[in-house]
């Protein structure tokens, strides 16, 4: 029994040893002051395209993986001809469309035969989509910029300050 007693003392202190020289696992904490990974606006709207024809065409991983690098790539073209060209739909739709068709020749290396036939019959429908998403991130960040608000101003209205009382001197 005493033998027994010794060898659980043992057994225990050893452990306890053990767990002492182990390194304590601290989570540090996140630094809130550094910001997050954010996408960029082009990159967004990339994303949103990529992530509606990859669900749409039902794509493998590989696929959507491609097809994501294609459309951040026609995307961006597409936003420097419509910042470009401003104002000028005609031009923008004929410069946008040519950018479309790079795209459909280059997806069709990457989609299966009736993956890419029903791409190519809904690819008016990806087009609307993207632009009806690109002209209301585009909206709200122009009256983002025309009508600026503090983040906290909670409808107070910034005006112009009171002149300072003249100091007295003695």
């Amino acid at each position: 029994m005493r033998n027994q007693l010794a060898t659980a003392a043992l057994i225990l202190a050893a452990t306890l040893g053990a767990q002492a020289q182990q390194k304590p696992s601290i989570i540090q904490p996140q630094d809130k002051t550094k910001a997050t990974p954010r996408l960029n606006p082009v990159q967004e709207r990339a994303k949103r395209l990529s992530d509606q024809m990859a669900r749409d065409l039902r794509l493998n991983g590989y696929q959507a993986t491609r097809l994501r690098s294609i459309n951040e790539d026609k995307v961006a073209k597409m936003a420097a001809i419509e910042q470009k060209n401003a104002g000028n739909t005609r031009l923008i739709d004929e410069q946008c469309g040519a950018v479309c068709r790079e795209r459909d020749q280059e997806l069709r290396g990457v989609l299966s035969n009736s993956q890419y036939s029903a791409y190519y019959d809904s690819r008016e429908e990806f087009y609307q989509y993207d632009k009806t998403y690109a002209k209301q991130t585009n909206a709200v960040f122009v009256k983002s910029v025309q009508n600026p608000l503090p983040a906290s101003s909670k409808g107070a209205v910034i005006g112009q300050g009171r002149p300072a009382a003249p100091e007295q001197t003695r």
